[in-house]
């Protein structure tokens, strides 16, 4: 079982090509960790609009009627890959991990797996 800041510091280290990586309260849009980033990467205002991002997914869901989970989005930029994972694990519910990595790096499908493992030991 990790806390936030093990978790955090394995998503950096376990997944190639990562940039920065945060914790995301999704009902408030705050970051509850961050770690990587940078002058052009700020972690704190990319949590607050892959907040939007994943209500407004969330209410389109509501709205067409699916009863399925998303397990996670995937934005693609020319050298980047942003791929936030809703959590599932205990106690992670309206909880988001969010990664960003350079493209060039990395290896998208291994990215999600380890995520997946990261929100499975996850303890908060």
């Amino acid at each position: 079982m990790a806390n936030v800041e093990v978790s955090l510091k394995e998503t950096m280290t376990s997944i190639e090509g990562a940039l920065g990586a945060a914790l995301v309260d999704y009902t408030t849009g705050m970051a509850l960790g961050t770690l990587g980033g940078g002058k052009d990467l700020d972690l704190t205002v990319a949590a607050a609009g892959n907040t939007d991002v994943i209500r407004a997914k969330v209410r389109t869901m509501e709205h067409l009627g699916m009863k399925d989970d998303i397990e996670d989005v995937l934005i693609t930029l020319g050298s980047q890959y942003h791929l936030i994972r809703l959590l599932k694990g205990r106690g992670g519910n309206g909880l988001f991990l969010y990664v960003v990595l350079e493209k060039a790096k990395a290896n998208l499908a291994m990215a999600r797996h380890q995520l997946k493992r990261i929100d499975a030991d996850l303890q908060l």
